[in-house]
């Protein structure tokens, strides 16, 4: 082949640089063969500092001889006689390999002079750099190359016209060049067949970060950015949630969970405002805070930055100072908009590459996750829970109620349990109900999950309030003297007992308006007596009643008394009805008889009306209120008991440990199965499936269940309970009056939580949707701050004493390896039939060992609170 042959070939191939923007190889040669010189230059970039990236080193290690048959082939083409590999000090056994091969060719005559009897010479000489990351950019990796300081010049002239000693130069990356000998064996066509229309080919990516499969991968073009994490991948371990994907290194950007289904090819990721680098893929689950991250990778940036210009030199500094500032609790109004306007002009004024790509991590984190930086600035709150002087410890960063979980541990391990009841009251008055059905995200964010399993903080939590409750003694209430002022609150459950709770104690007449005959909610109708006895229900209501709150029951608002009556009656009012009503799943035949909704179930249950259950029971959904109809119809004498979910087991909502334990009682679970339709001739006596598969990733980075064609299947049944969901009914508010979602939920302002309407304020599941129980308990404490500002307070809930909490943990050498002390349960033959609770409690040995793992990872003191 004549060069030009060879140069059209690599240009029909349609083969690009592997190392940045991906310029294509063949245009680039094209343009230095037709440059007149007496000596080219074809340098090998094999530089590679991005964190988290080894490509090129693998294919230096491994198959050295490749990359020496492209440089060849590449000199052949453009007429270059001398080669320059240019490689990084840190790699020394890819060096030491590379020297072994060039050594190999010169002694086989496939370098040097003449090769193979012909008229074309050509040599290669390794370079060794010192590892600055801005000698990757091809104009300062020529000044390093020449023995002169990394610095990229200025372009125009470009290498192909004046690079390497002022003549013609082709720079490409490893991985390019590695391609080019396949191309000339089997031809461009067979290389242009892979990947997309505009970009041919495979890439060979590192994947870094959270992601069980980490390593090199190679893969087609156009292969979407979902099917290289989770099919190739793994996926996030730990059942972690996937966050984000930096790809590109420093100088990329950031991919979410709305881009899993975005093919992973240059156009693609030019139109996202991200670029494919060498290849670099770092992976980061729930617990990365973008903020930080953001912060990392600037200061990689400033600190490789070669100080040549000032945009870069100075200004990747105070974009980095700023970043710092925020993540410490410093940051202030009009951050975000200085980084936005700072990162534009670095981007526009840059000498090189390196300069005008520093602040895309900076912005592609700002476009996509601006919520983040609004926390860290107007709340000073690190939601991953990384940021640590936003916050006192992991776990209690986690708790939507923000309870002190290090200091009550510590005082249940030090023995001193009544105090660590009063701790954890300060911030959440439900101890015992948490305690048995709180979801603890507190526990997802145990960094002791890093070493064996995390602290049991829930399971203490309730030790704690059983210990107190059950010890006879009296409680006592610290309360400020009334202060003339009154709170209306409509719904007795855990968002309006809590809300009635804080204001009471500070002085404020408390009502709450309870359609029932009995208080607490979801939590007395919702729940079941195996997993929240009464007595104990009970008992914490009352305790939180006494705080001075009056409780009108078998009293409906909007029926019993109009709210426009209670609008006149108080100063400030508190809606928190909850979400009441059984959601339809919306299929054929769902108004035949046999048909019992989850919670309408649940609650006829509680509320001890006769339930009848027989034969074989299909539930169908997945969350916490589908795996109680589940346990409570076996308990019922349900012959069988089927749960039908659309997704996977792993993707169920509900609590893992209830999930463990109605599997163990005998439910059992099908996944992937969706119901289509109910039949039966006035009462349902089957249910019609089809089987699903994942299909496409969806915005909240859950693969989209699709249904298997020819799939459908029947289940013989004589009664179904769907659990999919539960929605509010406003019918007390005038349509109009105050502003509600297309969702049927309250329209409130998220820092407040007050509505539309001056004075009127909502939360718990009427204002988000039906939710857990501590978040409701969450918004109705948040609620009762911003009730008493309104009304001219302070907003400081927390009144009395400080109580004082030990300092001492384990010492740092000599943690253990023990996995957590578990709770004793009934056996399974002794929940047959019956609703006695399942998990019995601690006993006071197995609980202080418990606390004792907690390792007080603490980053600021635990001090008085």
């Amino acid at each position: 082949m004549t060069p030009e042959e060879v140069v059209d070939e690599i240009r029909k191939s349609g083969l690009r640089g592997r190392g940045g923007g991906g310029f294509p190889t063949g245009a680039k040669w094209a343009m230095t063969l037709n440059e007149k010189s007496d000596q080219k230059y074809l340098i090998c970039n094999a530089d590679e500092g991005d964190p988290g990236a080894f490509m090129d080193r693998s294919l230096l290690e491994g198959d050295a001889h490749s990359v020496i048959e492209g440089m060849m082939i590449g000199g052949y083409a453009i007429g270059a006689s001398k080669g320059v590999v240019y490689i990084r000090a840190e790699y020394p056994i890819a060096i030491e390999r590379l020297t072994m091969a060039i050594r190999s060719a010169h002694e086989t005559s496939l370098l040097g002079d003449n090769i193979l009897g012909s008229n074309f010479s050509f040599d290669i000489e390794i370079r060794i750099g010192a590892g600055a990351f801005v000698c990757g950019e091809e104009t300062a990796l020529m000044e390093s190359i020449e023995g002169r300081r990394g610095e990229p010049r200025q372009k125009p002239p470009y290498p192909v016209q004046s690079g390497l000693f002022g003549k013609p130069t082709v720079i490409n990356n490893v991985e390019t060049l590695g391609n080019v000998p396949q191309i000339i064996l089997k031809g461009s066509e067979w290389f242009s067949s892979i990947g997309t229309e505009k970009s041919k080919g495979t890439k060979v990516f590192a994947l870094a970060g959270d992601i069980v499969h980490k390593g090199l991968v190679e893969v087609p073009m156009g292969t979407t950015l979902g099917e290289i994490l989770f099919d190739i991948g793994g996926g996030i371990p730990r059942d972690k949630a996937f966050k984000i994907a930096q790809i590109g290194g420093p100088s990329g950007g950031c991919l979410t969970a709305e881009h899993l289904n975005t093919p992973i090819d240059y156009e693609s990721l030019t139109k996202l405002g991200a670029i494919m680098g060498s290849g670099g893929l770092i992976c980061a689950d729930e617990d990365a805070c973008m903020v930080d991250m953001a912060r990392f990778f600037m200061d990689f940036v400033q600190d490789e930055s070669c100080g040549k210009c000032v945009p870069c030199r100075i200004g990747t500094r105070r974009m980095l100072e700023i970043l710092e500032r925020i993540t410490i609790g410093e940051g202030k109004e009009g951050d975000v908009e200085l980084l936005i306007e700072l990162g534009n002009i670095i981007k526009d004024t840059a000498i090189c590459g390196l300069g005008q790509t520093a602040p895309n991590p900076v912005l592609s984190t700002i476009k996509y996750f601006r919520q983040e930086y609004n926390e860290h600035i107007k709340k000073k709150y690190c939601h991953a829970g990384v940021c640590g002087e936003l916050f006192l410890a992991p776990c209690q960063n986690a708790c939507p109620a923000k309870v002190n979980v290090p200091g009550y541990v510590a005082l249940i391990a030090a023995g001193r349990v009544r105090e660590a009841y009063d701790l954890i009251r300060q911030e959440n008055p439900f101890p015992s109900i948490c305690g048995r059905v709180c979801t603890h995200p507190c526990e997802g964010k145990c960094r002791r999950a890093q070493i064996d399993e995390a602290i049991a903080i829930a399971d203490l939590k309730r030790y704690a309030a059983d210990y107190v409750l059950n010890s006879g003694e009296p409680l006592v209430n610290l309360n400020y003297p009334k202060n003339g002022k009154s709170v209306g609150i409509i719904g007795a459950g855990p968002s309006g007992l809590t809300c009635g709770y804080f204001l009471a104690r500070l002085g404020y007449s408390i009502d709450i308006y309870e359609e029932k005959s009995v208080a607490g909610g979801i939590l007395a109708y919702g729940i079941p007596e195996y997993r929240l006895p009464k007595g104990e229900l009970k008992k914490e209501i009352d305790s939180i009643i006494q705080a001075g709150i009056n409780v009108v029951y078998n009293t409906k608002v909007g029926k019993d008394i109009i709210f426009s009556d209670l609008k006149s009656k108080y100063d400030a009012i508190y809606i928190a009805t909850g979400t009441q009503l059984s959601r339809k799943i919306g299929i054929e035949g769902e108004e035949k008889s046999g048909i019992y909704h989850g919670l309408d179930f649940l609650t006829d249950i509680n509320m001890n009306k006769k339930v009848k259950v027989k034969g074989v029971v299909a539930v169908i959904g997945g969350g916490n209120t589908a795996i109680d109809a589940a346990r409570s119809a076996l308990r019922l004498g349900a012959k069988e008991v089927h749960i039908l979910y659309r997704r996977t087991i792993e993707e169920m909502p509900a609590d893992k440990r209830e999930i463990k334990d109605a599997i163990e009682e005998g439910v059992i679970l099908h996944e992937l199965v969706a119901p289509i339709r109910f039949v039966g001739d006035g009462k349902v006596t089957g249910i019609e499936c089809v089987k699903m598969v994942p299909g496409k990733f969806g915005k909240d980075g859950r693969r989209i269940p699709v249904e298997v064609l020819n799939s459908i299947f029947m289940i013989n049944i004589d009664m179904a309970i769907p659990a999919v969901s539960q929605y509010s009914d406003l019918p007390f508010i005038p349509k109009g009056e105050v502003g509600v979602t297309d969702w049927g939920t309250f329209i409130v302002d998220p820092e407040t939580q007050m509505t539309t309407q001056p004075g009127i304020f909502a939360g718990g599941d009427i204002a988000r949707g039906s939710d857990v129980v501590i978040t409701a308990i969450a918004d109705g404490k948040n609620a009762a701050r911003s009730i008493d500002i309104y009304l001219g307070g302070t907003g400081v809930l927390n009144i009395g004493e400080p109580i004082r909490i030990p300092m001492e943990g384990i010492e740092e050498g000599i943690t253990v390896e023990h996995e957590r002390f578990q709770m004793p349960s009934l056996g399974l033959k002794e929940r047959a039939g019956d609703f006695d609770e399942v998990r019995l409690g601690y006993h006071k040995l197995n609980a202080t060992a418990e606390a004792m793992r907690c390792l007080r990872c603490s980053r600021r003191s635990i001090k008085e609170k």
